[in-house]
């Protein structure tokens, strides 16, 4: 006893011998037990003793420990020393989680197999069908988990992942007594592919360190939002017809969006539910193409091998999936984009009339763009924007107050800490804007100001609250309004528009002869502007019971206003398809209250689209609504909150690689010709003043040398060349021209009074020929005549380098010309494709029939629009 104590001590001992022994013991247990029982040898008490205090110890650290007990057992049962201590070992393992199956064999199969060894049997039959039967789960789980890491190694290794593809699926078909050998195979299999995948991971970190300097990460870096999970589309694959005849029937497909990883996986089931896939990643998407006949269609562009690509076309489940995917690539490629400054950014913008109560404590679906009409998908709904901007009507709650409760709701969706950059307030009209905590310092020269509308324009119960500032080299400007209310005071309403346009004090004063819609390369009109519909109530009510809002539109009033030019002249506005916001019973939102008792009696006040969402951007810019609704659960006011999300194209402060152009790598803007036709009956002369960030000053042209007039009411004015200023660019880069804009106002030479301006974009002016254009002319919100002319963007071709933006990755299939029915199929589009395809017509037939002098311009317009 004191000689087993003392080898006991010994054996505890943490020597290098006994742990080899121990080592090699257990690897020899791990991998083939039957090894021992073929040696046919006989166990001295002290090797017996050695082995039992090894299988012991094993035993406590296994986790499936019945599945070596079953096999050590056996050699136990030869061992003399421990033929009747068996049992210790039992017990040890059953505390340690034996199984019911174990037991079963132990009790019955376990003396069959004993005895076929006794006969001379070299496997034990019994044995294996209880381990496979053991073992089952264990098989599954390990499926589950190479599956999951051979997507992860296609990513670093395509080939090497193939084969072991290959492997698994041979593996798979084996059954019977290769079970065990299976899955000893998928073990090793998942060995070596754990040991691959981070080598193949370690060197794509070490190349990604070599490639970009090392520089200590940013603070807003440190600030986490939520981390996007891995969202999956069930698609399938669009085929021409001969295709399909050869396929057999349409493709399922899969593709898995990992925003986070920056990879995306094609992955196509085929039969016996295997499957094959690809990864992509980010850099290998080429591009994105929108289908406009079929609006769940998208066509995908993959780089195969060098200067190759191959296109593919998808069938989604909705157009809002299609939507929802695009908008994950975007994002995912704007996240590991090697660019230090985003070209494209995201916007919410809300509007509620609270109806002077405070706002309930969840008013979540609110931010998430949940309720009613064009809505995000869910997919989608929880990632965060850049800019949240929200606008309120009849908000007694304090600034402070307000703004820290929108703090924490955002705090609370998006695990961020936004920034408040600018907070206004008229009475109880309030515009709040906050920042994304990465995005503060992009923002700059922040304005704000307000007007009153009310009574004799002297209370603020009615008016506008407005904030302006510079995303690094883009102007925004948000104005939240609350108009005039009432059924018939339509032209009130229109009146406080032209008063907020006219007098709100925003943006950059050196162009005060600009009202705010020319001010911002995006402008957003946002707020409760009170037009109503005009039709009999209950007319209005089975409208909406039926849920068909195309009629009630056609009456609405701030629709009919705008077809007449009289006010929000070239705004766009989305498609509306939920239901009028106001006038709800509080409390639900199933029964609208039509009538309200005033002190001057019964007021009629039929449902309607009060609350608004508009915006006007410059032309040739990038701009898209992703969604305009409600919500359908907030039921605190007799008004349902409005939202709208905007993805939108910025730039950056463009700083030149190559400095300041000298004289022979100057850009020029350089004019041919303008004409203009301006409505006065003044036969002054006029010159031209142009007004830009990319020039130094503004500049002004020489009087004009040309003008005529056959309508009293009527005058046309030219310039040729040489009354024509050549303008040059503080930068010469065509990156930095073609984001730019050029102001034009055309002034008198007596009073120096402006009598129209307008927009140009550079950007399609650039070349070695000159190129036309023509637009309309406005003045304090109306139109006021045309112009048109010929000039040219003359880059030098050592300054011609250019990157394409991110915006510039997704393209409309230009294949397809018939889109969709609607009026989203004009507002969607981007602020460029919507001036070209609506106005460029317009302006051709609209200036031609100004030419004639015979009928004033509201006739002509009105002749046309017949």
């Amino acid at each position: 006893m004191d000689k087993n104590k003392s080898f006991f001590h010994c054996s505890l001992r943490p020597t290098l011998v006994s742990c080899l022994y121990y080592c090699s013991f257990t690897a020899t247990l791990y991998l083939s037990p039957n090894i021992l029982l073929k040696k046919n040898r006989k166990w001295s008490p002290e090797e017996a003793l050695k082995l039992f205090f090894v299988v012991v110890v094993f035993s406590l650290n296994t986790p499936k420990p019945f599945v070596y007990y079953l096999k050590l057992s056996c050699i136990f049962i030869h061992i003399p020393a421990f033929r009747n201590h068996v049992h210790v070992v039992a017990m040890v393992i059953n505390a340690n989680g034996l199984s019911t199956i174990s037991h079963e064999y132990l009790k019955g199969s376990y003396a069959l197999d004993l005895e076929a060894v006794k006969q001379g049997a070299s496997s034990l039959p019994h044995l294996n069908k209880t381990l496979v039967a053991s073992c089952k789960r264990l098989n599954g789980e390990v499926d589950k988990v190479l599956s999951g890491l051979e997507i992860l190694s296609k990513v670093f290794d395509q080939q090497s992942a193939f084969m072991v593809s290959k492997m698994i699926q041979q593996s798979v078909n084996q059954g019977g007594d290769q079970e065990l050998e299976n899955l000893v195979t998928k073990l090793a299999i998942l060995k070596d592919l754990l040991s691959s995948i981070e080598k193949k991971a370690l060197k794509a970190l070490q190349d990604m360190s070599l490639t970009s300097p090392c520089s200590p990460p940013p603070l807003h870096s440190m600030r986490h939002s939520k981390s996007i999970p891995v969202q999956a589309f069930e698609v399938k694959l669009d085929v021409y017809l001969a295709e399909l005849t050869k396929i057999g029937k349409s493709q399922k497909y899969t593709l898995s969006v990992d925003v986070e990883g920056g990879r995306l996986v094609v992955m196509k089931k085929v039969k016996d539910n295997q499957e094959d896939w690809i990864t992509y990643t980010h850099d290998k998407i080429r591009q994105l193409i929108k289908s406009q006949r079929v609006q769940n269609k998208l066509g995908i562009v993959f780089e195969k091998e060098k200067d190759k690509s191959q296109r593919k076309d998808f069938i989604f489940a909705s157009a809002k999936k299609r939507e929802a995917f695009c908008q994950l690539l975007q994002l995912m490629k704007n996240k590991h984009s090697n660019q230090d400054e985003p070209d494209m950014i995201s916007i919410f913008i809300g509007t509620w009339n609270m109806g002077s109560v405070p706002a309930p404590k969840n008013v979540a679906s609110w931010v998430l763009c949940r309720g009613l009409g064009k809505t995000l998908d869910e997919m989608t709904v929880t990632i965060p924007h850049d800019l949240y901007v929200f606008g309120s009507q009849e908000n007694s709650v304090c600034d402070r107050e307000w703004v820290e409760s929108l703090r924490a709701l955002l705090k609370e969706q998006t695990e961020l800490d936004y920034k408040p950059i600018a907070v206004q307030t008229l009475w109880n009209i309030k515009l709040a804007v906050l920042v994304k905590p990465e995005h503060e310092n992009r923002i700059s020269h922040v304005g704000m100001s307000s007007v009153k509308t009310g009574i004799a324009n002297t209370l603020g119960n009615k008016g506008a609250v407005g904030v302006s500032f510079m995303f690094n080299g883009t102007s925004f400007g948000f104005v939240n309004c609350h108009l005039t209310s009432g059924n018939e005071k339509i032209a009130r309403r229109n009146q406080n528009y032209l008063d907020i346009l006219r007098l709100l004090s925003l943006g950059d004063k050196q162009l005060s002869s600009f009202d705010i819609s020319l001010r911002f390369t995006h402008l957003f009109w946002l707020g409760d502007l009170n037009y109503r519909l005009d039709m009999d109530i209950q007319e209005i009510l089975n409208y909406i019971n039926r849920k068909e809002f195309d009629p009630l539109l056609k009456v609405d009033q701030l629709n009919l206003e705008r077809e007449k030019n009289k006010v929000f002249l070239r705004f766009a506005e989305e498609e509306i398809s939920f239901p009028p916001t106001y006038r709800y019973e509080r409390g639900s939102r199933d029964t609208y209250v039509w009538q309200k008792q005033k002190a001057t009696g019964m007021r009629t006040n039929v449902p309607s689209w009060c609350d608004r969402i508009l915006w006007k951007s410059y032309p040739e810019t990038h701009i898209v609504c992703n969604s305009y609704g409600c919500t359908d659960d907030v039921v605190t006011s007799d008004h349902s909150p409005v939202f709208a999300t905007f993805e939108v194209g910025v730039t950056s402060q463009f700083v030149s690689k190559k400095g300041l152009p000298k004289s022979s790598e100057q850009a020029y803007i350089e004019f041919e010709s303008i004409e203009a036709i301006v409505k006065t009956a003044s036969r002054t002369k006029f010159f031209i003043e142009f007004y830009s960030t990319c020039l130094e000053e503004f500049k002004k042209s020489y009087e004009n040398d040309s003008q005529s007039s056959d309508n009293v009411n009527f005058l046309r004015v030219g310039w040729s060349n040489k009354q024509l200023t050549t303008l040059k660019p503080l930068l010469s880069e065509i990156e930095y021209l073609q984001d730019q804009h050029l102001l034009l106002t055309v002034k008198s030479l007596d009073g120096y009074e402006s009598y129209g301006e307008c927009v140009l974009a550079l950007k399609s002016m650039i070349g070695s020929t000159a190129q036309q254009f023509h637009t309309y002319l406005s003045h304090r919100g109306e139109e006021t005549g045309n112009i048109r002319g010929s000039m040219r963007v003359r880059v030098p071709s050592e300054r011609m380098g250019t990157r394409e933006r991110l915006y510039e990755w997704i393209s409309v299939d230009k294949d397809e010309t018939s889109g969709p029915k609607g009026k989203s199929a004009v507002v969607c589009r981007s602020g460029h494709e919507y001036v070209k395809s609506v106005h460029s017509t317009f302006f051709a037939l609209d200036f031609l029939l100004m030419m004639c002098w015979r009928v004033p311009k509201y006739q002509c317009l009105k002749t046309l629009r017949d």
